[in-house]
């Protein structure tokens, strides 16, 4: 759960009101703003409402958001709907491999949890389908889950999972880690997937579940997962921009 403590103001001697000169209000506030996010302010706590950043630097409501929208888009500080404006934490960097978020994200010393959305069993849509090399009228497992990471949301997961594989998939505990469900009660061991990777802008709908502001940065995963030669997952996974990044090491040709 995101920490609501709200940050602590800035010291006497370093709150004033700003002055009028060829660097534009909004700017010198973002300069005051970064110092506080780089000096003072926790990670994930809230920061002074804009109310109070107008009050307190004598700068109106348009210079108080300009400076907030640049330092969001900078990834210094991330808008919850309806809670306010809070202090990024540092991205967390992940290698491309084959991997459980849960296992990956304790590799990185951080406690994962999972709240389940959904989980229902529905006819295969045409896409999980062809991913997944089924016929028409095929049913899969179509599971929704929150990923969290040190209690912070990380990113959305939507997958399908074919039932003739997996046909009591909803009776198990999905809040832990799925390759090992799979590997455990199904004998399907994850040992090879197929990945797409691109960006796209937060929906309302998105933003609202990630905690971030609508047009924030995503990262978008698109994976089709086999066990042997049995394709068993088409997943996509929607990550937030400002919590985590890729990391990859390459070689060139000879």
């Amino acid at each position: 759960m995101t920490d609501v403590t709200s940050a602590p103001r800035a010291p006497e001697d370093e709150r004033s009101a700003l002055i009028e000169g060829p660097v534009p209000k909004h700017a010198q506030l973002r300069s005051i703003l970064l110092a506080q996010i780089e000096s003072t302010w926790a990670p994930h706590s809230a920061i002074p409402s804009e109310r109070d950043l107008m009050a307190e630097y004598g700068v109106s409501r348009a210079t108080v958001r300009e400076a907030i929208r640049q330092l969001v888009e900078d990834g210094r500080l991330y808008k919850v709907h309806g809670k306010g404006t809070f202090v990024a934490g540092e991205r967390i960097e992940a290698a491309l491999h084959l991997a459980s978020f849960t296992d990956d994200m304790r590799r990185r010393g951080l406690v994962a949890a999972t709240i389940v959305r959904g989980v229902s069993l529905v006819e295969a849509p045409f896409e999980a389908r062809a991913a997944l090399g089924l016929g028409a009228g095929a049913r899969v497992w179509d599971l929704e889950r929150l990923r969290l990471a040190g209690g912070v949301p990380m990113a959305l997961e939507r997958g399908f999972y074919p039932e003739a594989l997996v046909p009591d998939l909803g009776a198990h505990d999905l809040t832990r880690s799925l390759y090992t469900t799979l590997a455990s009660a199904y004998r399907l061991q994850i040992d090879h997937a197929e990945q797409t990777v691109w960006a796209e802008p937060a929906d309302k709908a998105l933003g609202e579940v990630l905690g971030v502001a609508v047009g924030a940065p995503l990262m978008v995963f698109r994976r089709t997962s086999t066990a042997g030669s049995r394709p068993v997952e088409y997943v996509t996974s929607w990550y937030r921009g400002d919590r985590y990044q890729i990391h990859m090491s390459l070689e060139g040709s000879s």
